[in-house]
């Protein structure tokens, strides 16, 4: 199925990352009446001083360690998706020649203990932590207090989504809770702002769009998945999605009924962990339904480069308007994922979410540059 280039559908807010910006007005009242944070807490050592944070797009990043990374040769690969299974308002298609330069990749997300050494080491204080309160799934806590919560915090027309007074990423389902036992799991709770603040101190970028599409397919050509084209061959899992009925019960037939460790299941052709389900990953690129199409037009080819960086292209829309200046790119579907809602854990898949937006099932990987 072929998205008409001149027809881009709009973007579509995700089922399964709700933004900032559809916030009950209870988590944003209560954080304001009180002049502090809901939640009254931080996971950050006091005696630190804070690291002052870009929150512009890191371009070129080629000073950082590359242990735990991946050397990709680049070069070029086929992006997108045309199927039945595809969100014509996502502008998945077409599909289309995209090249890459060589680059590093973490082989996995970032995990809870890396993401703690950085708080550790700059004082860094997530957004979630200064909002006080975080979105929160609501068969991840007691059934007592999120039947409390859907009273005045849930999530108009995503009831499923509960705004949690004190969820940030060393607390991932409220005040009560804690890190215990998730050392090696992805680090949750994070804006895209803070996933760029821990790159900047990290010498590493978050990738375009482009490269991480590229590198989750593992060098398997045009397949729905990294591994090919069924979700479960000859009945064997190989990702962390949901499974049973959305959103009432997750059976968690493949093992979890939330994140997984950073390094379960098989990985890619190229060693890349959980590109498919399990948390969804932050690129550096603006959002765009028309970019490619634009480029496609005017170039006969699509740039590596998303609408952040759009230097040498022929003058486009304005990369801050409303196409792209509101929604940041997020890839790789979540544990949340179900055919039945969405199936977005596919690798021509794509959604976005405002930079400040937070939830328990969105994380990130680093690029460095070669």
């Amino acid at each position: 199925m072929e998205l008409p280039l001149s027809e881009p559908g709009p973007v579509k807010k995700s089922c399964c990352t709700p933004s900032k910006e559809q916030a009950p007005a209870a988590a944003t009242t209560a954080s304001r009446d009180q002049g502090k944070p809901a939640g009254g807490g931080s996971c950050v050592d006091p005696s630190v001083t804070s690291l002052t944070p870009t929150l512009d797009t890191i371009t070129f990043a080629d000073s950082g360690s590359t242990e735990g990374m991946i050397r990709l040769p680049g070069g070029v690969f086929l992006m997108g998706a045309e199927n039945d299974r595809m969100f014509p308002e996502d502008a998945e298609g077409p599909v289309r020649s995209v090249e890459v330069k060589p680059i590093y990749i973490d082989a996995t997300t970032v995990t809870n203990d890396q993401f703690a050494a950085f708080v550790e080491a700059t004082g860094y204080k997530t957004e979630s932590e200064k909002f006080g309160w975080s979105f929160v799934f609501h068969t991840h806590l007691p059934s007592k207090f999120a039947q409390s919560l859907r009273k005045t915090n849930a999530v108009v027309g995503l009831e499923w989504w509960l705004a949690v007074p004190g969820a940030c990423w060393c607390r991932p389902f409220g005040e009560r809770s804690s890190l215990k036992g998730l050392a090696d799991y992805p680090v949750v709770h994070v804006s895209w702002n803070d996933a760029t603040a821990y790159c900047q101190w990290a010498g590493k970028r978050l990738p375009t769009e482009a490269e991480w599409e590229y590198a989750a397919r593992g060098g398997v050509e045009q397949k729905v998945f990294p591994w090919g084209d069924q979700l479960e061959p000859r009945g064997k899992h190989m990702c962390n999605v949901w499974q049973g009925k959305f959103p009432e019960k997750d059976t968690a037939e493949d093992g979890f009924a939330g994140p997984c460790p950073a390094d379960a299941y098989k990985p890619n052709g190229f060693g890349l962990y959980n590109t498919s389900g399990n948390v969804w990953e932050w690129c550096g690129d603006w959002f765009s339904a028309t970019l490619h199409h634009e480029q496609l037009r005017a170039l006969g080819y699509q740039s590596n480069a998303g609408p952040a960086h759009e230097q040498g292209l022929p003058p486009l829309h304005n990369p801050a308007g409303p196409d792209r200046g509101t929604h940041k790119v997020q890839k790789g579907g979540s544990y949340l994922c179900h055919r039945s809602y969405c199936n977005r854990y596919r690798t021509g898949a794509r959604t976005g979410n405002t930079p400040d937006s937070a939830t328990t099932n969105n994380g990130f990987r680093c690029v460095r540059d070669v």
